[in-house]
Order: C-alpha cells, then sequence, then structure tokens
C-alpha cells in the first residue's frame, strides 16, 4: 500500500479490550470509548464487544457514536448552541451539561432525558497547563459543592473528568478520596457517576486489581453506576503511521524528510512539544526524521538505525491512534494518511483513502 497510512492492528488493540472488559466484570463500572481521543468508526464493532457504548464532546461526535459504536450514547459538551440541542438529545442517552447555566437554558427541552452535569474537583493530573482541566479560571465544569446541590434534584448524574495520562493508581485513589470528601453529600443522591478518562489502566503493571476493587467500593458505598470513559487506554499501542523516506541531506545530523508531515498527521505531538516513536531506535546511525511540510519546525524526532537511511527505506511511528487520527489536517496539501486495518488473522485491508477532492471539499 502507498504510504503515508495509520495502520490499525487488531491484534495490538484486543489486548487493552481484553483489560477493559476484565475490569468491568471485577468492578461492575461501565466504559464507554472516548470518541475525542479516537473515532475511526471502521474499528467500533470489534470495539463494542468489549465496551458499553461512547461518549462525545460535540453534535457530530455523538451522532457518531449513536449511528457506528452499538451501546450507551453519552453527550457532552462545553457549550450546546441552540442549534444543537435538539439533535444531540436525540442522539443521546444521557446529556451531561458543563454548567449549571446550561442545564438551566436547556430544562425545557431536556426535559424527560436522563440528564448530568460536569463538576470541577479542582485537581488533576495533568502536566501541562494546556490540558489541565483544574487550571486556575477553568471553565470546564462547576466547583461549587452548594451549587450543585440546589440542582440536585434536576440530575441524576455527575462527571468528574480530571485524570490526565495518569498512571499512577496511587494518585488516582488520592483524587478520588478528595472528591468523596468535598462532594460526597450531593453524589449520595446521585444514581450514576462518571469518572472521565485519562486513566491508564491498561498499561504494562498498572494494579487493575486494586483499581477495581476502589471502583466497587466507590459504587457501594455511594448506591452509584460508575462510569469511566477510557480514550488512550483503549486504544495505546494499537495502531502505526507508516512512511517512507522521500530524500537525505547532512547539515550538521543525518536529515531524513518523510512523506507525511509532524504538523499534518501527528499535531498532538508537536502542541505538547513530543517526539514520536520508532521501534527499536536502537543502532549506531542516528538521524533525525523529518516532515516534508514548509514548517521548519516539521520534525518527528531524533532516532538511531542499525544502518543509514536512503530514499524508499519504510519506517513506522508508534502509537498513532490517540489524539493523533482525530486530528489529522490538510495543511500544506499534504495527502493525508490512508487508513488500513490489520485483521486478527493477519490480513490487511485498507478502509480509507484521501484524494484531492477530499482536500478541495474541506474549503470552498
Amino acid at each position: 500500500m502507498q504510504t503515508p497510512y495509520y495502520l490499525i492492528d487488531k491484534s495490538r488493540l484486543l489486548p487493552n479490550l481484553e483489560k477493559i472488559a476484565w475490569l468491568r466484570e471485577a468492578s461492575g463500572a461501565k466504559c464507554l470509548l472516548a470518541l475525542k481521543c479516537f473515532a475511526t468508526w471502521s474499528v467500533f464493532d470489534f470495539m463494542a464487544e468489549y465496551m458499553d457504548g461512547s461518549t462525545s464532546s460535540s453534535l457530530y461526535e455523538v451522532r457518531l457514536g449513536h449511528e457506528k459504536f452499538s451501546g450507551e450514547t453519552h453527550a457532552y459538551s462545553v457549550a450546546y448552541a441552540d442549534h444543537e440541542i435538539d439533535q444531540v438529545l436525540a442522539c443521546s442517552d444521557k446529556i451531561i451539561f458543563n454548567s449549571i447555566g446550561q442545564l438551566t437554558k436547556f430544562a425545557g427541552q431536556s426535559q424527560g432525558h436522563i440528564r448530568g452535569l460536569r463538576v470541577n474537583p479542582g485537581v488533576s493530573t495533568s502536566d501541562f497547563d494546556l490540558a489541565d482541566p483544574a487550571r486556575p479560571f477553568s471553565r470546564l465544569g462547576e466547583h461549587d459543592p452548594a451549587a450543585i446541590d440546589a440542582v440536585a434534584d434536576q440530575i441524576s448524574g455527575l462527571m468528574f473528568h480530571n485524570n490526565c495520562e495518569n498512571d499512577s493508581f496511587a494518585r488516582f485513589d488520592e483524587m478520588l478520596s478528595l472528591i468523596e470528601d468535598r462532594f460526597g453529600a450531593v453524589i449520595h443522591k446521585m444514581d450514576w457517576i462518571s469518572l472521565g478518562g485519562g486513566i491508564h489502566f491498561t498499561g504494562k503493571d498498572y494494579p487493575l486489581d486494586r483499581l477495581a476493587a476502589r471502583l466497587k467500593a466507590f459504587a457501594q458505598n455511594f448506591g452509584i453506576q460508575v462510569y469511566l470513559e477510557p480514550g488512550e487506554a483503549a486504544i495505546t499501542g494499537a495502531a502505526t503511521l507508516e512512511v517512507t523516506v522521500l530524500d537525505t541531506m547532512h547539515n550538521g545530523k543525518n536529515l531524513a524528510i518523510v512523506d507525511s508531515s509532524i504538523e499534518a498527521h501527528m499535531l498532538d505531538l508537536l502542541i505538547y512539544r513530543e517526539s514520536a516513536k520508532v521501534s527499536p531506535n536502537t543502532g549506531n546511525e542516528q538521524w533525525m526524521i523529518c516532515g516534508k511540510s514548509c514548517l521548519a519546525g516539521d520534525i518527528f524526532g531524533e532516532f538511531r538505525f542499525d544502518a543509514p537511511l536512503k530514499a524508499g527505506d519504510r519506517l513506522s511511528f508508534q502509537d498513532a491512534a490517540g489524539y493523533t487520527m482525530v486530528k489529522k489536517n490538510w495543511f500544506n496539501g499534504v495527502k493525508m494518511p490512508s487508513i488500513a486495518i490489520r485483521e486478527l488473522d493477519g490480513t490487511t485491508r485498507m478502509v480509507r483513502d484521501f484524494n484531492y477532492d477530499d482536500f478541495a471539499a474541506a474549503l470552498s
């Protein structure tokens, strides 16, 4: 297949899904795929066998979950527009409002719908201010327990989304205890609680049994149904971005230019100033891998190889699913990567290719 393309490998996706299924069974928690992280719906039927549904951040995401992912469909948005709300309600089983203002504004239209409210507990695990939901002056959720309690009769659930790239069970436990202490009185009035995503419980050596016990105790203590919204936990390590070296140069360092662009095809890494991943990244040859866009900083990173790179060599960037495929764009008119899926039997099929017509249709 012609590069560049994203390759989703079901054999690498499956271990994550099996851990999710185990956690659901052991804890009683339900798990919804966070479409803001991963929305490649060609594998939704496979993922739905191990998960309870999907959760969204916009009208289009909730519609996609409703149409393509079986099970429950939860709707959330930082703010709903007047012209969106009716379709959001039609496509969702539960709607979570970001503020009391939005809950009040759409109280009439959402009457009879299962409603929730996002709560900002004031703590998180994010190392990036850009992604920290508990940053100063955050707009993400209500923070006053008294104000939330005053509208408790209008909702049946709460969403706490404050775990960000959290691979520490101890830190998760600590923050959940803070939530229990500060918001316990209103949680007791609820039927369900979502603890959001960002918990890297499918990672190597994560104490999954301790997480299951903690979630089960939390649910029993408050008499609630617990939801988790795994994004990266569901798809970490499941996809690569396949590229080809087009040219090589030397300007103080060995440079290899590939038929892709970090700004167009792995934007999340550029935003957070992180390097792409190449495996095994060993050898005596060190090369800077560069994208083909005109952006001077279009650089995937520096990696080690066993032999000098040359035009025509194929490279694979690891972990190219979460917050990657959903952010691809047409910057510089660089060809958007196709999407391929490797089935469990080892066969690979192309499910989507992008061409000039798609580029032209993106603008007018």
